[in-house]
C-alpha cells in the first residue's frame, strides 16, 4: 500500500527529483529550507521537499535550460547535460552549505516507470520486509541483459537477511529486501557501497511512492 504523500503540485512543466547523499536533519545546515534555498537560487521553480533525507522536487521550465537542466521531461540518463547538471547543484550545495556528499537527479518520468514496474509484488513495507531503492549514478552499471554487471558486481549478499530481487535499468536503481528483525540487523548500505562505490544513493521503497505522488 502508498504511503500517504503530500498534495500534488501544479502540473505545467518537466519534474525532477534531487536525491542528496548524506542528508541529516541533525545538521542545521541539512534543513529542508536551507536545502530548497539553494535549488530556487539556482533558478528552478516550485522547489519542495519530501520528508527530511535529501530528496527535493522541482520543476525545470524551457527558460532554465542555461541552468544545466534539460528543458524535456525524462532527460537522458548518463548523458553530459544529466551530469552537468547534477554537477551544478551539487557545487552550488557545497558553496552555499559546505555539504558534499552528492546528488543524483531522477526524471519524473523515471521514477514512474519504476514504480509502476512494482518490484516488490506485494510486499509490504516492515520491519521484516524493509524495501529499499538504491540510485546508482553511474547507469553504464546497467549494461548487459537484466542490469548483468550490477547483479555481478554485488555478488552473494552478506546475509541471508538481505534479498537483492532485482535490478531497474530506466531508473538505475537496485531492489533490496532486508529483514531487519534480526539478532543483529545488516548494514545493507554498507554492502551496497562496498560492492557498488560512493556514487550512490539509498531510499525506502515508501519514500520513492511520495517523492512521485509530490510530482503532477
Amino acid at each position: 500500500m502508498a504511503a500517504d504523500a503530500p498534495p500534488p503540485l501544479p502540473a505545467t512543466g518537466p519534474w525532477w527529483c534531487a536525491l542528496l547523499r548524506g542528508i541529516g536533519p541533525g545538521n542545521p545546515n541539512m534543513r529542508n529550507e536551507k536545502l530548497r534555498g539553494v535549488v530556487e537560487d539556482l533558478g528552478f521553480s516550485e522547489v519542495a521537499s519530501v520528508i527530511s533525507s535529501g530528496n527535493l522536487v522541482f520543476r525545470a521550465e524551457s527558460e532554465h535550460t542555461d541552468r544545466g537542466l534539460p528543458e524535456h521531461d525524462g532527460g537522458e540518463l548518463g548523458s553530459a547535460a544529466r551530469a552537468a547538471a547534477e554537477a551544478r547543484i551539487q557545487a552550488a550545495l557545497q558553496d552555499q552549505l559546505g555539504i558534499t556528499g552528492g546528488t543524483i537527479l531522477r526524471s519524473r518520468e523515471e521514477l514512474a516507470d519504476l514504480v509502476a514496474s512494482a518490484p516488490f509484488g506485494d510486499r509490504e513495507h516492515a520491519r521484516s520486509s524493509y524495501l529499499t531503492v538504491t540510485f546508482l549514478k553511474d547507469p553504464g552499471r546497467f549494461a548487459g541483459p537484466a542490469g548483468t554487471a550490477v547483479v555481478d558486481a554485488l555478488g552473494e549478499p552478506p546475509s541471508s537477511a538481505i534479498q537483492v530481487v532485482g535490478v531497474h535499468g530506466p531508473a538505475a536503481a537496485v531492489l533490496a529486501v532486508t529483514d531487519t528483525t534480526a539478532t543483529k540487523s545488516p548494514d545493507v548500505m554498507a554492502w551496497l557501497e562496498r560492492r557498488l562505490g560512493k556514487d550512490i544513493t539509498t531510499r525506502t521503497w515508501r519514500t520513492v511512492e511520495r517523492v512521485l505522488a509530490t510530482m503532477p
